[in-house]
C-alpha cells in the first residue's frame, strides 16, 4: 500500500491523535513498522524502537520512515525499558511488537528462554514501566498476540509458550490496570508476511496448507493490522480492555 493511501486511512483517528505521543516497540519494520506508521499518519508524535542500531538506521532510511524517532532498546533489560520510557515526557499509547521467532531451535532450554524473555518478559517489562504515565493521560496498551495464542507450533515451542502468555498476560493487566484507567487489549495476527514468516512463505507445502485453511486464501500484509490498532487506541474502543482480537483472514474459525 502507497504512503499516501496509508495517510488517508488513518484520517478517521486524526482529530484524537494529534500530537499525542505513542511508543511502538519493534517499531523498525514487519508489523510493527506498519502500526508505527498508521499512528504516525494519525498525527501522532511516534517513538519506535528496534534491538539493534542497524536494524534503526535501515528504518531510519526507509521511504516510510518520515517523522518516525528510532532507538534501540533491548527489551530483556530492565534499567533500558525504564531509561527508554523515562525519556518521554508523557505516553498516551504503547504497542508491544518486539519479538522473534528462532523456528526448529526452541527445544534448546537457552533458546526457548531467549525467545520467551523478549516476546513476553519484554511485554511485561514495558507495561509495567509505562503504566503511571499511561495512567496520567488515560492512555492505553496495545499487545501482539498471535495464532499461536491459541495453537501449538511443534517447530516454536518458544515462540507459542510467549504468545499464549500475551493473551494470559493481556487478560491480567486488564484487570490489575484498570483501577488506573489504563485499558490493555491485544491483536492476535494471523499468518502475516513479515521476515518472521518468510521460511513458511518460500515453503510450498506449509504455505499450501496455510492458505487452504484460510477463508481469504491470502497472506496477510502488516497494513492489515492498521486498522484495528487505531481502533483500539481509539476513544471508540473505551468500554474494551483484556480483549484478544484475531485478525486472520478466518484461518482460526475455520
Amino acid at each position: 500500500m502507497s504512503t499516501s493511501s496509508s495517510a488517508n486511512s488513518a484520517d478517521w483517528a486524526r482529530g484524537w491523535l494529534e500530537g499525542r505521543r505513542v511508543l511502538v516497540t519493534g517499531g523498525t519494520g514487519g508489523i510493527g513498522g506498519a502500526i508505527a506508521g498508521c499512528f504516525r499518519d494519525a498525527g501522532a508524535t511516534v517513538h519506535a524502537t528496534g534491538a539493534t542500531e542497524a536494524e534503526c538506521e535501515r528504518a531510519r532510511t526507509s521511504e516510510t520512515s518520515r517523522s518516525i524517532t528510532y532507538t534501540v532498546l533491548d527489551v530483556r533489560s530492565n534499567d533500558e525499558v525504564t531509561r527508554c520510557v523515562g525519556e518521554l515526557d508523557d505516553l498516551h499509547v504503547v504497542i508491544n511488537c518486539a519479538g522473534i521467532i528462532c523456528r526448529g531451535h526452541e527445544r534448546d532450554p537457552e533458546v526457548f528462554e531467549t525467545v520467551v524473555d523478549i516476546n513476553l518478559n519484554g511485554t511485561m517489562r514495558v507495561c509495567e514501566a509505562s503504566m503511571e504515565k499511561l495512567a496520567a493521560t488515560g492512555g492505553s496498551i496495545i499487545n501482539i498476540a498471535s495464532m499461536l495464542s491459541f495453537f501449538g507450533g511443534g517447530l516454536v515451542p518458544g515462540y507459542s509458550a510467549s504468545k499464549g502468555g500475551i493473551a494470559q498476560l493481556t487478560k491480567s493487566l486488564a484487570i490489575a490496570y484498570a483501577p488506573k484507567g489504563v485499558r490493555v487489549n491485544a491483536i492476535a495476527p494471523g499468518w502475516i508476511a513479515t521476515p518472521l514468516t518468510q521460511a513458511l512463505q518460500d515453503d510450498p507445502a506449509r504455505a499450501g496448507s496455510i492458505l487452504a485453511r484460510t477463508p481469504l486464501a491470502r497472506w496477510g500484509r502488516p497494513d492489515d493490522l492498521r486498522g484495528i490498532a487505531l481502533f483500539l487506541a481509539s476513544p471508540y474502543a473505551a468500554f474494551m480492555t483484556g480483549t484478544v482480537i484475531p485478525v486472520d483472514g478466518g484461518y482460526s474459525v475455520s
